[in-house]
């Protein structure tokens, strides 16, 4: 199933359930059938999946068999920073301008 996230402040984001879950998660939010992210919720939302990214970058370059975790997600473009960028991008633009994140299901 698809959420689509929705902002007066940038362009519709799409993503399935489970990712919208997971950085929902992230952030301390949890995934109903409607929710919002309140404007004045924003930075401290941004900081948290900032902190997520930072720390799962951190993590992917201890070596592992000879070759670092970093390479193999790079490769396969199943990064955090990657999967997570266009809902964080949506953030920070709705931070800016004051605006809030709604999603329905």
């Amino acid at each position: 199933m698809m959420v689509t996230f929705q902002s007066t402040a940038a362009p519709n984001v799409v993503m399935l359930r489970d990712l919208a879950q997971y950085l929902l998660g992230l952030i301390g939010l949890r995934l109903d059938t409607r929710g919002v992210i309140l404007h004045d919720e924003l930075s401290g939302a941004i900081r948290c999946l900032e902190a997520a990214i930072t720390d799962e970058e951190k993590s992917e370059f201890t070596l592992d068999s000879g070759q670092s975790l970093r390479g193999r997600n790079m490769e396969s473009g199943s990064g955090l920073s990657q999967r997570a960028w266009p809902f964080l991008d949506m953030m920070r633009q709705a931070h800016r301008q004051n605006a809030d994140i709604i999603w329905g299901l």
